[in-house]
C-alpha cells in the first residue's frame, strides 16, 4: 500500500512514458522535466499510452522507490494529466478511477 502524506508534490508527467524504464530512466525524465526536484521527495506519476499502467518514483531519504500498479480492465483518466501538480485528493481520485468534472475547494488554510 502506497502511503501519501497530506502535504506531498505530486508531478504528473504529461506525456506518455514506456513502462519498460527503471530508476535510471525515470530519475533521468524526472531531471530533464522537473530540475532539482528528484531528492525533494515528491511523487512523480508516469502513465503509459494506453494508460492502463501507473508509475510512481520518488525519494524515500535513502533510495529511490518506484511504486506500480496495472490495472486488469479500464484505463486511468487522461484528464489528471493536464496540469503538471496534482494534490493527493486528485491523485488518490486517479487510483480509484472517478474523474470528476469540477473540483471545488470548500476553503484552504493558508
Amino acid at each position: 500500500m502506497l502511503t501519501v502524506p497530506g502535504d506531498a508534490r505530486l508531478f504528473v508527467c504529461q506525456h506518455p512514458v514506456s513502462m519498460r524504464k527503471s530508476f535510471e530512466g525515470l530519475s533521468a525524465l524526472v531531471q530533464s522535466l522537473f530540475p532539482e526536484e528528484l531528492l525533494s521527495g515528491a511523487m512523480f506519476i508516469f502513465l503509459n499510452r494506453r494508460r492502463d499502467h501507473l508509475k510512481v518514483l520518488f525519494w524515500d531519504n535513502d533510495g529511490l522507490v518506484i511504486w506500480f500498479k496495472r490495472l486488469e480492465k479500464g484505463s486511468f483518466s487522461w484528464k489528471w494529466g493536464t496540469k503538471n501538480q496534482i494534490d493527493r485528493r486528485e491523485f488518490l481520485m486517479m487510483l480509484e478511477g472517478i474523474t470528476p468534472k469540477k473540483l471545488q475547494a470548500r476553503y484552504k488554510l493558508a
